[in-house]
């Protein structure tokens, strides 16, 4: 298996088990969403809580240029760490909610 292939894998795994794992409400769904054609891999809250809309990302993934960017992570699980302890190189994991001058302080990719 070729490393994006392994990559689209790896992130999928995460967002399935984070949704199997985490707690639902009744009028809430979660929807994954895996674009394999343009690697975009998003978990998002949809639906309605008493009488307010409820819409928004939870986990935001892409793969480019050969690496894993963690754009948006809305949860107190580190999916940074997560990705390494799946076989993802930190030098492929790019924390992208940080800015690239932040990014250069961690000990994960900058770009």
């Amino acid at each position: 298996m070729d490393k994006i292939t392994e990559y689209r894998e790896i992130i999928k795994k995460l967002i399935a088990d984070y949704v199997g794992d985490g707690s639902r409400r009744d009028d809430v769904d979660r929807e994954t969403i895996f674009d394999t054609e343009h690697d975009h891999y998003q978990l998002v809250n949809v639906g309605w809580e008493n009488d307010h809309r409820v819409y928004g990302c939870i986990l935001h993934f892409d793969i480019k240029n050969g690496k894993v960017w963690l754009q948006y992570n809305g949860t107190e699980i580190d999916f940074a760490e997560e990705l390494v302890k799946q076989g993802v190189p930190k030098q492929d994991v790019v924390i992208g909610f940080h800015s690239p001058f932040m990014r250069k302080f961690t000990e994960y990719a900058v770009n």
